[in-house]
């Protein structure tokens, strides 16, 4: 099967890392991986900040880079959400909303593409030690995705899963929201460690690059010891 990477800008930039993993899993589960060259920011930072019209256009060249997909799969449920908010952000646009449509109808976050179009449960994984799950906001509440990245971990052989209390609380990343609101976000960021903690898990998972960022950064700052790895991580290990 073909699918076109859909790789984002915080792994572009700070986590390639997940990148690499993302598309060694893929090639693993035997999925041909086409990345686009023309592929830039979604325009969420943007839209969610008000600059609409500007965002639309980050937004148009996205629709286009990845016009010709089968499959687009996204290492990250926020920007693989925003692909299917185009289609509100084009409505009525006779030109635009069409494509947006049709975008969102192929776009998939990893964990959702492997558990329901590859209908994958046990990706042959191999990771030891305790882990708990963050569960991002825009993956759960816009995207929907809820179920696929559980029953993975949870199939990974060696992985002793622990779920986490008060997983539906936000971690205070919020995009722009913990640019503009850094001591409300940081006291909801504190009050997450607190909940990863008490799991006495050895590693956070999450599949969302912006909240593993800003959790790993205020677990580093209070010396925390648990590891952060994204999901692509532990599901491409196969020691």
């Amino acid at each position: 099967m073909k699918v076109t990477l859909f790789t984002t800008c915080l792994v572009d930039m700070f986590q390639t890392n997940v990148g690499k993993a993302t598309v060694e899993l893929l090639e693993h589960l035997d999925c041909k991986v086409e990345f686009p060259d023309g592929q830039v920011c979604c325009g969420q930072p943007a839209y969610n900040s008000g600059y609409v019209e500007e965002a639309k256009k980050a937004m148009k060249n996205m629709i286009q880079t990845f016009e010709d997909a089968e499959y687009i799969v996204c290492p990250s449920g926020s920007c693989a959400n925003m692909f299917h908010e185009y289609k509100e952000i084009f409505k009525g646009d006779p030109i635009w909303e069409p494509k947006a449509i049709t975008l969102a109808k192929k776009t998939y976050e990893l964990t959702q593409f492997i558990v329901e179009v590859l209908q994958i449960l046990d990706v042959g994984s191999t990771f030891k030690g305790r882990v708990t799950y963050h569960t991002s906001c825009h993956m759960t509440r816009l995207l929907g995705v809820k179920e696929p990245p559980i029953t993975l971990l949870k199939n990974v052989k060696g992985i002793e899963y622990v779920d986490l209390p008060g997983k539906e609380n936000c971690c205070g990343f919020g995009g722009t929201f913990s640019v503009k609101m850094g001591q409300i976000s940081e006291k909801m960021v504190d009050e997450k460690v607190q909940y990863i903690e008490m799991t006495e898990a050895d590693y956070l998972i999450g599949a969302d690059a912006g909240c593993l960022m800003n959790i790993c950064g205020r677990m580093n700052r209070l010396g925390k010891p648990i590891e952060v790895l994204h999901i692509a991580e532990v599901l491409n290990y196969r020691n």
